[in-house]
């Protein structure tokens, strides 16, 4: 009997008759050989972990743009948090945590620079240019979507994007996790329900650690009923929300949270919105970021064969440009970005 096979066995016999299984899994849009070793899952996980798009995960924003200070959040470390949150849950539900872990890493590999700021620019940029297209309205097209919303583009750079043009080729379960964590869709696996509020989870609790760094919040402006649901402490918030989960969901076929916490949860998103999310202070440069990915698209629309080759041949194959083109902006790190608008529209000394 091969190692997979073995694993294969133990979590049929081991895990939650609600796990899903790797030896069950739905499969991939291509086939391929089976690993001797790994289970399926386990294959995504180090596919994501080894791709490009996860490494430009470390240079682009959270929520604080370009902060003064070593351990502010990025969009990897947040990453990291989630699938430690989701891991922490499936072992505990006896779910399947290699599954779990997989959807987490990958969950933002579309994101933009610059975090949501950079995202609102690029679905109005995508948006605006769509509704210039002659004929075309919204919807009328389910291969082109009207604007740009990052957890599609997540599962697009696994198909598209990496290892030369071929994609990740992942498992249904992993991609369906990656599309649907946000709050306004649902994964059809109870792992990627486990990601999907692991997800809100973390940022939550590590924004506002981040807010008492910046001298944005203390612990004692969270309201009262608030504290009283879930604690008074940061650390005690995200132990008090881990535990409620599993404590809801135990031996259940579902993923959720008791009524009490879960309105708690929603109040303490509502005043980190109020508080941090829409505070000049943390947010003061958010506008210059939101017009600098603007000027990147509308560069980039017009100068299509200036954009690096892989997104060219995207073109040629048909691809429609302004996906391609977000496509490109979408990938970039913060850092990349400003170098290249400087290296666009900045003005070089002369030499003579």
């Amino acid at each position: 009997m091969l190692i997979r096979e073995r694993i294969e066995k133990t979590e049929s016999e081991f895990l939650s008759p609600y796990a899903t299984l790797s030896g069950k899994c739905l499969g991939r849009d291509m086939e391929e050989e089976q690993c001797d070793i790994r289970t399926v899952f386990q294959r995504d996980r180090d596919r994501i972990i080894h791709s490009k798009a996860f490494r430009r995960l470390k240079d682009k924003t959270q929520v604080f743009l370009t902060p003064e200070g070593d351990h502010y959040r990025t969009r990897l470390t947040h990453t990291l948090e989630v699938s430690q949150n989701a891991r922490t849950i499936a072992k505990a539900l006896r779910l399947n945590e290699d599954l779990c872990e997989a959807i987490a890493l990958g969950h933002d590999l579309g994101h933009t620079p610059f975090g949501h700021a950079g995202e609102r620019a690029l679905d109005a940029a995508v948006k605006d240019y769509l509704d210039g297209v002659v004929g075309y309205h919204e919807g009328a097209d389910p291969e082109r979507p009207f604007g740009f919303v990052h957890s599609d583009q997540s599962v697009r750079v696994t198909e598209l994007y990496e290892r030369e043009g071929k994609g990740l080729n992942l498992t249904k379960e992993v991609k369906d996790g990656i599309k649907n964590h946000q709050t306004s869709t649902m994964p059809f696996t109870l792992e990627g329900k486990i990601v999907r509020l692991s997800d809100k989870l973390a940022y939550i609790h590590h924004d506002m650690d981040d807010a008492i760094r910046a001298k944005i919040l203390t612990d004692e402006d969270v309201p009262a009923e608030i504290g009283e649901v879930l604690g008074y402490r940061t650390k005690d918030r995200l132990d008090r929300m881990i535990h409620d989960i599993v404590t809801t969901s135990f031996e259940k076929d579902d993923i959720a949270m008791s009524a009490e916490c879960y309105g708690a949860l929603m109040k303490m998103r509502d005043f980190m919105f109020d508080r941090v999310y829409t505070n000049p202070k943390a947010k003061s440069e958010e506008a210059k970021a939101e017009q600098l990915v603007l000027t990147l698209f509308e560069h980039f629309i017009t100068n299509r064969e200036a954009m690096p080759a892989e997104y060219v041949q995207l073109l040629k194959d048909g691809q429609y440009p302004e996906r391609v083109v977000a496509d490109f902006i979408s990938s970039m790190t913060d850092r990349y970005a400003i170098t290249l608008y400087n290296d666009i529209y900045v003005p070089k000394a002369w030499h003579g």
